[in-house]
């Protein structure tokens, strides 16, 4: 069987009820920290330049943007929301493949359902079978893309095609038809790392899933061996793969599980840094004045992902493990603000980053890392994350979401509009119509 039919198969006949309440739960998590960063980065100035481009293009206002007042269609609300969820480079992570699930299959899911009507219940199984297909295709591949492509941009935009389908009730054969419409949008090479173009990638996988969909519900076809085929997905784009990752146990085990949440806003494989140079800074109050040098040992993807030593910009800034260690010593923070222009430009923060020096070691794993910083009296403070904070072994709570939730939703949206956000997304199971939540994540 083509491996784009079982999958068809398998979405298809997926039901709610056969999902266990802990992997429904994550979800909803999943949910709730993606309509935060679509929130906080609304205004992004990637974002208003999408959206000034674009806007005199919309087919209509039917659909919200999150954050912001402005109405569009789906599909440019699709890819508007998809950038706003990760311009700030806080969305969640699936860390074994670094992709990133809930940007391409919500942001489609919500402009589609602000088209049609879609319970709750409906959104959330469709949710739950994008992530689980785009998961599993990003396991088969990851080790071939991750060094050229953002795998969101390769593997994302399957799983915002087949939530749609499932979401649009369409048949097996329409199903594979988009999935196989998806395999020819496949794209987002890694030098856009550091520029606007990144969340454009991840944003345009939720748009290309939704167009997939739209053109398989009217018949348009696509080849049936899209995956596998002989100049197919996988043969073009990934010559190293694993296929049986991508059927192994599928309807048993759930990837939702794995996904993690980020404290920090940036890299993922910066944050293991980020976390030993917050405690260091905070046990021994540390100030960078008093520092010779800091010392980072970490993983050879991180310095492989963010090894910029002299980050230009600060979307570039999110790219170096030097400035994101010297941010977390001089500020004992890593959000939003420590990722500007001006914070690269600081004199304090710049001097530091001069004197962080980084080595690989392959025996660590990606969300691990030492940091030794010596001081100028010659003592020496070090510090050891074994499990970074945020992902599956050190998870952040319930509370600690919505934390960061209200963070970034903080001066956009009134704290009352926020709470009502907030509690929204924790009943999606219950709602009777999902766009309840678009609206919740729009201001007054």
């Amino acid at each position: 069987m083509p491996l784009a039919r079982e999958l068809a198969r398998y979405a298809l006949g997926e039901k709610l009820t056969g999902i266990p309440a802990v992997a429904q739960h994550e979800a909803v998590r999943a949910l709730l920290n993606w309509t935060g960063c679509a929130v906080g980065g609304s205004r992004h100035a990637a974002v208003e330049r999408a959206i000034a481009a674009l806007l005199p293009f919309s087919a209509g206002p039917h659909c919200s943007l999150l954050g912001r007042r402005e109405r569009v269609d789906a599909l440019h609300a699709a890819l508007v929301n998809g950038m706003s969820a990760h311009v700030l480079d806080f969305d969640d992570t699936h860390l074994r493949t670094l992709l990133h699930p809930s940007v391409p299959v919500a942001s489609t899911l919500l402009a589609l359902a602000e088209r049609q009507p879609m319970s709750g219940p409906a959104f959330l199984l469709a949710f739950l079978i994008g992530v689980e297909i785009e998961c599993r295709i990003a396991n088969a591949v990851w080790f071939a893309h991750n060094s050229h492509w953002y795998i969101t941009g390769t593997a994302g935009v399957f799983g915002a095609a087949v939530a749609c389908a499932k979401a649009l009730g369409l048949t097996e054969q329409q199903t594979v038809h988009a999935l196989g419409i998806a395999s020819a949008q496949t794209a987002g090479t890694r030098e856009m790392a550091g520029t606007m173009t990144k969340s454009f990638i991840h944003g345009r996988a939720a748009q290309n899933g939704l167009l997939a969909a739209l053109l398989a519900q009217q018949g348009f076809t696509a080849a049936e061996s899209s995956f596998e085929g002989p100049h197919g997905f996988v043969n073009v784009l990934a010559p190293q793969r694993d296929l049986a990752a991508i059927t192994a146990g599928l309807g048993t085990t759930y990837e939702i599980l794995q996904n993690s949440y980020k404290p920090f806003a940036c890299g993922v494989v910066a944050h293991p840094v980020i976390d030993a140079c917050i405690q260091l800074r905070n046990a021994h109050r540390l100030r960078a004045a008093d520092m010779e040098r800091v010392a980072l040992v970490v993983n050879p993807r991180a310095l492989e992902l963010t090894g910029i030593q002299s980050p230009p910009t600060g979307l570039k800034s999110k790219w170096s493990i030097y400035h994101s260690a010297a941010v977390a010593v001089v500020d004992g923070a890593a959000g939003e603000q420590q990722y500007t222009d001006a914070r690269v430009n600081d004199p304090v923060v710049r001097a530091l980053r001069e004197r962080v020096t980084a080595i690989p070691d392959a025996k660590l794993s990606e969300i691990e890392a030492r940091v030794s910083i010596t001081l100028r009296d010659g003592t020496i403070v070090s510090k050891h994350v074994e499990r970074v904070i945020g992902s599956v072994e050190n998870p952040m709570s319930d509370r600690d979401l919505e934390e960061k939730v209200r963070g970034l939703a903080h001066g956009i949206l009134s704290p009352q509009r926020s709470a009502a956000m907030i509690s929204t997304c924790w009943a999606v199971a219950d709602l009777e119509d999902i766009a309840t939540l678009a609206r919740a994540a729009t201001p007054d």
